[in-house]
């Protein structure tokens, strides 16, 4: 029996014809065996077509590089607005949350200066100017208390966007002296510690889901946003009248002032916007979206498809990565410069007065210098077209206007014009010249001067980089 069984192949009796088939049993049998070979080469010729179009198939990485806060987030969303409207449209509703957040940690950062103000210090040396303003108004003093219950909805929103196991890495920075958003010549400090999420879509999948983990009620994150309870959007409208009187008062202005605490210039502003964006009935619009902070830690990558080129059947599918820009993160730039077609640099100028977070030693604009330098001159990158962006060109020229001379802190700008013009054009001439003395090999330099904030500037430029990089693919590809 042993033997009988290793001889015969169990499969292939089953699948022997019965002993006593008839005529027509079998050519009903072999005519179904036939279909069944017609489907199964049908779907290997798929396959292999498939494959075939994969191979041809045009893949166009790009890279977003720059220090923290340079601008590269609000980047990748640019272009997910320009080439995916329709998916950009359907998540602005879940960016609620995100500046729910943003506007209450604008006032948080009203408050821990006012009750740094109320601490007397220890290095002012009598400084009368200060003497001017010591003592807070009593009607300061009660809108603070009127305040308390967005410390509450604070808690809340960072419990909706930050995933459940990760509660002990949900702030950078500690108590103490302020972050790179200040200029470097404050010397006081406030509570500044910034809420971040790991990847950029991580979050949006907790509060797409609809129900709050924590309280057992819907979420206002559906199509709509307004079917359901959002009680951070309640108790920011019930204190709208309370933010604006603190925002407008007149002393808190003059604390903010003297602390360079120039809340305008922050990621995330939406103070000036309090009646709308308050509202009940309030979803985002896509400016709105694109000024929303929300700190992201890691990779992040984003897949669309182009519309297929001028007189070819199949598109081009972008690959848009954007990487941290932390100075932990930097060494974890080197592995994705294998195989990316070009690269765009975010150099945020504005911060020519302002340190970095991570090593208040650090001046911002130093930072960006040498990471560019070190971009241009890495042997990986010879053949990659670099694109740079002087980001933040708007609020560089609110700083020139307000009176902050540029030269004080960039000696070689010289005497010339303090105005935007003269700051733009010898920025692209400097960084320019670090291209062209650190480039490995020959190439041309691409530079913009960029806010992009501005829809309308950042879209013509993000198309005419698309435009650049869709030529050198295929001229690569000896189509062009």
């Amino acid at each position: 029996m042993g033997r009988h069984s290793q001889d015969n192949d169990p499969l292939d009796e089953a699948l022997k014809p019965p002993p006593d088939e008839s005529l027509e049993a079998r050519e009903a049998r072999l005519a179904q065996e036939d279909k069944a070979k017609r489907v199964s080469q049908a779907i290997d010729e798929s396959i292999k077509a498939e494959r075939q179009i994969m191979k041809k198939r045009k893949v166009v990485r790009l890279l977003l590089l720059g220090q923290s806060e340079s601008g590269k987030s609000t980047t990748l969303r640019h272009f997910q607005r320009l080439y995916t409207p329709t998916a950009f449209r359907a998540e602005r509703v879940l960016w609620r949350a995100v500046i729910q957040l943003n506007l209450v940690r604008s006032i948080r950062t009203i408050t821990d200066a006012l009750s740094d103000h109320r601490r007397p210090s220890v290095d002012s040396g009598g400084d009368d100017s200060e003497d001017e303003l010591q003592g807070i108004p009593r009607e300061i003093e009660l809108l603070t208390v009127q305040l308390l219950p967005l410390r509450h909805i604070e808690a809340l929103l960072i419990e909706k966007l930050v995933p459940a196991n990760e509660e002990e890495a949900t702030h950078l920075g500690h108590k103490g002296k302020s972050n790179s958003s200040i200029s470097s010549g404050s010397d006081r400090s406030f509570q500044s510690q910034e809420v971040f999420v790991r990847g950029a879509t991580s979050w949006k999948g907790v509060l797409a889901k609809g129900v709050n983990r924590f309280h057992g009620w819907p979420t206002s994150a559906g199509t709509t946003g307004l079917e359901t309870r959002d009680e951070p959007q309640e108790v920011l409208h019930a204190c709208r009248k309370e933010i604006k009187t603190l925002w407008s008062d007149p002393f808190v202005r003059e604390i903010l002032r003297r602390r360079k605490i120039r809340l305008e210039e922050f990621p995330g502003f939406f103070l000036n916007d309090i009646d709308r964006v308050s509202s009940l009935k309030y979803i985002p619009n896509d400016d709105d979206v694109l000024k929303a902070r929300l700190k992201t830690v890691g990779v992040s990558e984003y897949r669309f498809e182009m519309e297929a080129a001028a007189g070819r059947e199949s598109g081009t599918e972008w690959r848009i990565v954007d990487v941290g820009g932390s100075r932990s993160q930097v060494p974890t730039w080197v592995p994705f410069f294998d195989d990316v077609d070009a690269i765009i640099f975010l150099a945020p100028i504005s911060g020519f007065d302002q340190v970095l977070a991570e090593d208040r030693s650090v001046n911002r604009l130093e930072d960006s210098v040498l990471l560019w330098k070190a971009v241009c001159s890495n042997k990986l990158l010879a053949n990659v077209d670099l694109v740079l962006f002087l980001n933040k060109c708007d609020i560089l020229d609110a700083k020139l206007k307000a009176g902050i001379r540029l030269a004080k802190y960039v000696r070689t700008f010289g005497d010339r014009p303090n105005d935007l013009d003269s700051a733009s054009k010898y920025f692209r001439s400097k960084f320019g010249a670090i291209h062209r003395e650190y480039s490995p090999n020959p190439r041309k330099f691409y530079g913009w001067c960029t806010s992009v904030t501005d829809t309308a500037t950042t879209g013509g430029i993000l198309a005419s980089v698309r435009d650049m990089v869709i030529r050198q693919h295929l001229k690569q590809s000896r189509l062009l």
